[in-house]
């Protein structure tokens, strides 16, 4: 039934809904020219509920013709309009609000309407909350009196008539507000699923994403200690061309070694990011016992350094708080290697559990003019935020002589 039939069949019936109101408990009156086409189950539903109602009105029908206080004109007339509330059955998708309203007081003038009238409280109950189907359902309950005193049942009692009447309407509304529960059971459920597939890849991108920014600062710490050396011993020989051959022999192992430890680091990492996952098979990390190969590495390399380390068992140390201590004692030889050669290099590590460690690097100022060895300027605000998260701190700066000190206080439980 279109839209303005409704308003002005009900005020005929003393029913008198404004269309504000209407609108109001119909909400997607407004969006039923958007909505969605009809799936094969719904098609399939829908055929049922039109084949449910046409065989109610069949019945009512039945039972029209066997009364003889009927006239034959009232029940043509009966049939014509069961049939059309039958055919708007299709319709109830679209307003079922204002389907259940209208065939609220058709079914006190036709009896074959009777089946679509209980469909479209059904409807109602299942696609509007429970405060629509319990308005119009009670609307329907409070007619069931008027109904059956004007059109008395021959073979049953009036009392017993209203009150299976009344039952049945109960059991309409109630069925479709199960089916309406289940409905948002179910989308719930998928909601729920999807956000936590959501949440579950968002969790591993940034697990991705962590151990991926871990990798970069393992590149940058060991990388820079490699190429350092390339540079300075590279930029040696570029300075003093008549050096003589066995110190010339000695800077090109030192490249040569190096280089190829560079290479065989860039190695592992680039195939630790194509694989997308921490290498588990790769070499071990360095942790504190490596600090007397590092020192070593660095005094093969020409530096002058001097290793004053306090702690009486380096073995018993954290390995995350070693490896961490290790990349500051690292970076601060790197530094004072590009920034100021030939000076003596002070690293100084003392602590024990409950106190924490302490790691010192510092070097006086150069002598001389420098040569520019080109740098990221990222690794110690990369140590920094190292040994904020592994709970410790970090400072760095120039000393009041003109040096620089790499001051790093890291747990030790």
């Amino acid at each position: 039934m279109p839209d303005g039939e409704a308003p002005a069949l009900l005020t005929g019936r003393r029913w008198f809904f404004p269309s504000a109101l209407l609108h109001e408990l119909d909400p997607d009156t407004a969006r039923a020219g958007r909505r969605p086409r009809r799936t094969a189950r719904d098609w399939v539903v829908d055929f049922s509920c039109f084949l449910l109602a046409v065989l109610l009105g069949v019945t009512a029908m039945e039972a029209l013709a066997d009364n003889p206080n009927v006239p034959h004109g009232l029940a043509v007339a009966d049939q014509v309009i069961g049939a059309l509330a039958c055919a708007a059955v299709w319709l109830r998708r679209r307003r079922p609000l204002a389907f259940a309203v209208v065939m609220t007081p058709v079914t006190l003038i036709s009896d074959t309407a009777g089946g679509a009238a209980l469909i479209a409280l059904f409807t109602l109950a299942v696609h509007r909350p429970f405060r629509y189907a319990a308005w119009v359902g009670g609307v329907n309950t409070a007619l069931v009196p008027l109904y059956y005193w004007l059109r008395p049942d021959a073979d049953i009692p009036y009392p017993v008539a209203v009150v299976l009447a009344v039952l049945f309407t109960v059991a309409t509304v109630g069925w479709g507000m199960f089916v309406r529960a289940k409905r948002q059971l179910m989308v719930s459920l998928r909601d729920r699923a999807r956000r936590a597939e959501t949440e579950a890849r968002l969790r591993a991108e940034q697990a991705q994403r962590l151990a991926r920014e871990a990798i970069a600062r393992e590149m940058h710490d060991v990388l820079a200690h490699r190429l350092t050396l390339l540079s300075v011993h590279a930029g040696a020989l570029e300075f003093r061309p008549d050096a003589p051959p066995a110190e010339t022999a000695r800077a090109a192992g030192v490249i040569r070694e190096s280089a190829h430890e560079a290479l065989q680091d860039l190695r592992e990492i680039i195939g630790v990011l194509r694989a997308g996952e921490p290498d588990d098979t790769g070499r071990p990390q360095p942790t504190l016992a490596a600090l007397d190969t590092l020192v070593a590495e660095s005094r093969e390399a020409g530096m002058k350094v001097c290793l004053d380390q306090r702690v009486d068992d380096p073995g018993s140390v954290p390995s995350s708080v070693g490896r961490t201590a290790y990349r500051i004692a690292q970076e601060g030889l790197t530094n004072a290697r590009k920034h100021a050669p030939g000076t003596e290099v002070a690293v100084t590590v003392t602590g024990g559990p409950g106190d924490g460690l302490s790691i010192r690097v510092h070097n006086p100022p150069p002598e001389g003019e420098v040569p520019h060895v080109p740098g990221s300027g990222q690794g110690l605000i990369g140590l920094t935020e190292r040994a904020t998260l592994a709970g410790g701190r970090l400072e760095h700066g120039r000393t009041p002589t003109g040096g620089f000190e790499v001051r790093a206080w890291l747990p030790w439980p």
